[in-house]
């Protein structure tokens, strides 16, 4: 197979983007800013409430892979679709992407595929609704074993946790890279995501994971303090590499004794939606190369506020180009 610089594992989930007010939000029983598991009846009702649907391949880390693809990286995503309209898009969207979709659509797979009603407010913020479909149900089985030959770097899905099947594909591509002599990192992905799964992620921190990324409520909640800067020293005593985004604060990273911090730019986003996958594409672009914390951490600031300046979670403007402007490259 391809030599990757770097392979995805997550959640194969369509995203279906629509703007929605907070009387809406109010009316539907949505709440604002956080991602909500919702049942197939559900994910029905808000599918037909969206009145200006676009629609685009997602997940969180495939939207990174994405964005590492649109870098010029050689990326693989490994994710489960059922062979149904949805997951042949999922899938053909991947590939013309210039992202390798190694699983074809399942005719097995017991249900549809995955989708996220993803509502926009008027500042920007987004609120998601998320039928976990086949997507969830990735197991180990699903990891093909010759995309690591060449090492790289892994990047997982931490919303993959909450079925069995997707710790099981973790452990397994995890080995796999390591094996290969390759890193392995992970996305908190969601405070609540942190809570569900806190024992399972601070044991991957500490005895798997070479890089982890997160945000200042997801490190806070999985290590059940206040004081960040606390959460973040457990971490990094553990960890290699540790980065924390802050919204429109400094974001944080760690590299053993050495601590950063970069900027950022506050701005009113036209849709937060994808703003930490693609700073994950920009740190991780930077990481690939073996730039340093400040760099990586430059790029991913760089990456994020692009997405956040127009609808959808996949970057429009050419981010290598970004990056020279900014005097990276």
């Amino acid at each position: 197979m391809t030599n990757f610089n770097v392979i995805g594992i997550g959640n194969a989930i369509v995203d279906v983007i629509s703007h929605g007010e907070d009387t809406f939000l109010d009316h539907m029983g949505i709440e604002k800013g956080i991602m909500q598991l919702v049942e197939r009846d559900r994910a029905e009702v808000l599918y037909a409430a969206m009145k200006d649907r676009v629609e685009t391949p997602g997940g969180s880390v495939a939207n990174t892979i994405a964005g590492l693809g649109t870098l010029g990286l050689s990326t693989a995503f490994i994710g489960k679709v059922k062979d149904d309209a949805l997951g042949r898009f999922y899938a053909k969207g991947m590939e013309d992407a210039g992202t390798a979709f190694p699983n074809p659509p399942s005719q097995t797979a017991q249900a549809p595929t995955s989708r996220s009603m993803i509502f926009v407010s008027p500042d920007g913020e987004r609120s998601m609704n998320t039928y976990l479909g086949a997507g969830a149900d990735l197991g180990s089985a699903d990891v093909p074993a010759g995309l690591f030959d060449a090492g790289g770097i892994l990047f997982l899905e931490g919303y993959l946790f909450d079925k069995d099947d997707g710790k099981t594909a973790f452990a397994e591509a995890s080995r796999l890279m390591h094996a290969a002599g390759g890193k392995s990192g992970i996305t908190l992905s969601d405070p609540f995501c942190a809570d569900r799964h806190r024992a399972d992620f601070q044991r991957l921190i500490t005895e798997e994971m070479d890089f982890v990324i997160g945000n200042e409520a997801e490190w806070t909640t999985l290590y059940q303090t206040k004081d960040l800067d606390a959460a973040l020293d457990q971490a990094s005593a553990v960890c290699e590499t540790v980065v924390c985004t802050r919204s429109g604060d400094p974001v944080q990273l760690r590299r053993g004794a050495e601590r950063t911090e970069v900027p950022v730019t506050r701005v009113v986003p036209v849709d937060a939606t994808g703003a930490g996958d693609q700073f994950a594409a920009g740190f991780l672009y930077g990481y690939a190369r073996g730039q340093s914390l400040e760099i990586s951490g430059r790029m991913g600031v760089i990456a994020a506020a692009e997405v956040i300046g127009h609808v959808g979670p996949r970057p429009k403007a050419d981010l290598k180009t970004l990056f020279k402007d900014a005097g990276l490259i």
